[in-house]
């Protein structure tokens, strides 16, 4: 587990006003993305029934929370981790319109993910979809919703600097977007996180596009899972991909930090291909491809903005434990309370 503490690092607020601001942050975001993008708050479920394709694999290799229930004769459900794939499903099920979409809270476990001070097991992020015209599965499309995102991401900035003027805007007026190729290309002898790292710190945000594709040196900028992204589809010079992630620069731990992932979703033959790529064509005959497969789902985008992720980035906070109630081992909760650093 890699915690650390800035050198110099203090908070600029206590416990309690933290918990006030925490409140603040998530009520302005998802106040402006949804009047942003016209999106709906539904009600999402914490577990999915195992067997049928709703829940998210993420990149494959993670494993749900999974229980039998005693009154349903013994059936294992699964704790969500995320809400990619049952969103698609919600959209056609309530019946949304093009133009329209459904955002909502998502509380999910990750217990194979790493523990440091960005990451915890306990993911809180709002997931949001988008229903789209089949001619909006371009790249240009992509880009026009990171920006409209991004909009509201300097707008509740700014809100929030107003209520704590210590905490003065930092991001920059535009965000600038970067292939994944391009970021090889331009970085061939770092690593993936390596890049991002410089990239941030070059732009202060930027959208690395085209994530989950083998890139020209035969390996992937990281993981994503074949039935949610479109990660294949060609977008011209030998670029791959209508999907990537939010990154900024964060001062506070001075690297890259991740906000959100999202892109658009895959279509019928986006999904067989990328089923056959990763070697998972049995997947076709689950409960939800089958669905997507007989045309029963709206085209659509959409993504995940991570909650606690924002919290720390707006209160200039070094650990997700500062915003965000968590386990923690004793030995790091003793030293972050001596260097007076609270942990929730």
């Amino acid at each position: 587990m890699n915690h650390f503490i800035p050198r110099g690092y203090s908070p600029l607020l206590d416990l309690k006003q933290t918990e006030q601001a925490i409140k603040l942050v998530k009520d302005l975001f998802e106040v402006g993305l949804s009047s942003e993008l016209r999106l709906r708050r539904v009600t999402a479920p914490l577990f999915v029934r195992s067997g049928t394709g709703i829940n998210d694999d993420l990149s494959g290799t993670e494993r749900p929370v999974s229980f039998p229930v005693k009154h349903l004769n013994g059936t294992r459900v699964e704790v969500v981790q995320s809400l990619a794939k049952w969103k698609r499903m919600a959209l056609a099920d309530y019946g949304m319109n093009e133009g329209y979409g459904i955002y909502t809270d998502m509380n999910a476990l990750r217990p194979d993910d790493l523990l440091d001070n960005i990451h915890s097991i306990y993911v809180d992020q709002w997931d949001w979809e988008l229903v789209i015209s089949p001619k909006d599965r371009n790249l240009d499309f992509l880009k026009s919703i990171v920006r409209r995102i991004y909009d509201v991401l300097r707008r509740t900035e700014f809100l929030i600097s107003e209520y704590y003027p210590m905490m003065e805007p930092m991001l920059p007026q535009q965000i600038e977007f970067v292939h994944s190729e391009d970021a090889l290309a331009a970085y061939p002898n770092l690593t993936p996180k390596e890049r991002e790292r410089e990239l941030a710190r070059k732009y202060g945000a930027f959208f690395l596009i085209g994530i989950g594709a083998e890139l020209a040196d035969g390996k992937k900028h990281d993981e994503r899972a074949p039935d949610y992204d479109d990660w294949t589809t060609e977008t011209g010079g030998g670029r791959r991909g209508l999907n990537g992630d939010i990154i900024l620069w964060n001062p506070v731990l001075e690297d890259s930090f991740e906000i959100s992932s999202m892109g658009i979703r895959v279509d019928a033959e986006t999904l067989l291909r990328q089923l056959a790529l990763c070697g998972c064509e049995e997947r076709k005959n689950l409960y939800w491809h089958r669905r997507l497969l007989a045309g029963d789902f709206p085209q659509s985008v959409g993504g995940g903005i991570g909650q606690s992720r924002l919290c720390m980035y707006y209160l200039r906070k070094a650990h997700i434990g500062e915003v965000q109630a968590g386990v923690w081992p004793e030995e790091l909760i003793e030293t972050y309370k001596r260097k007076g650093i609270p942990l929730i």
